[in-house]
């Protein structure tokens, strides 16, 4: 039972995902066509709410749900790394229609063929844990 607030969690992001259509291949086809604001405005909504949560976060020193302190630590500035990075994560989300999240939300949803994307990811993931000492960071 202890996993229960988390499986909730998952549940109402779900929910979130569907009524919000940020699921839907031909919305996210839209937005890589520049034909509709909608999941740019989903994006934009997800980023503020990030940057309050995290400004949340810093200023009351919140703890996670163990009780440990929440750290954010510097990242390495590198702008080809992250182009780079930002491209494949862009290119398999505009072949595929769906980024992580909302790919497991399909499969609820009875979207088998999503199932191969998931594959995907999930060996690219491996994969990149496998080389991941020897490529550039």
């Amino acid at each position: 039972m202890k996993g229960l607030k988390f499986i909730l969690a998952g549940i109402l992001f779900g929910i979130v995902m569907s009524k919000s259509e940020a699921i839907s291949w031909y919305r996210i086809q839209e937005m890589f066509r520049f034909q509709s604001f909608h999941m740019y405005g989903i994006i934009g909504t997800a980023v503020v709410l990030g940057t309050l949560a995290t400004y949340i976060i810093k200023k009351y020193k919140l703890r996670d749900y163990q009780g440990n302190p929440i750290v954010f630590t510097p990242k390495e500035k590198s702008v080809p790394r992250y182009l780079i990075g930002g491209t494949i994560f862009g290119l398999g989300w505009a072949l595929t229609g769906a980024c992580p999240g909302p790919m497991f939300v399909n499969i609820g949803h009875a979207y088998w063929s999503i199932l191969v994307a998931v594959a995907g990811a999930i060996g690219g993931t491996y994969m990149y844990g496998l080389l991941r000492d020897r490529l550039p960071h």
